[in-house]
């Protein structure tokens, strides 16, 4: 297990750090500071109140956590969301609700999770009238491995 140190600053005195629950976990935990109620399928933007500082080379990916998506149908409007290093303003988590019942979320609530991962930045080489190299794909897409 490799450790990053992320620099962490509270923005409301309701902020919590996120935590893991177990050893070993690969994401943590996000707790929200105000009390939500999100209609079917409505958006809301739910404040963590805190914001930090990622090291260069490493990103910030939020992800819906699986009880709630499974249970609730509470997800991410755009899974995962990305939090780039750079970012130094609040943690915000783009809710919506898939499901067919209000949601009701209460500050304290763990309602995503957060995972770290390094970042590869791609350089773009124009082949010009060239072939691509050929794989066992190919240009099927969409649905083409039958599933």
């Amino acid at each position: 297990m490799n450790n990053l140190r992320i620099y962490f600053k509270k923005l409301s005195k309701k902020a919590q750090a996120p935590t893991y629950s177990k050893t070993g976990d690969a994401c943590c935990d996000l707790y929200v500071i105000e009390d939500y109620t999100i209609k079917p399928g409505e958006r809301c933007l739910a404040r963590t109140g805190f914001a930090m500082e990622i090291p260069e080379g490493f990103e910030a990916q939020i992800r819906p956590r699986s009880g709630l998506a499974w249970k609730k149908g509470l997800s991410l409007v755009n899974t995962p969301a990305t939090i780039d290093a750079g970012y130094r303003g609040e943690i915000k988590i783009p809710l919506i609700n898939l499901g067919d019942k209000d949601i009701v979320i209460l500050e304290g609530d763990r309602v995503a999770q957060m995972k770290f991962a390094s970042v590869y930045v791609g350089y773009f080489l124009d082949v010009g009238d060239n072939e691509l190299n050929p794989s066992v794909r190919g240009t099927g897409g969409f649905g083409h491995s039958g599933s």
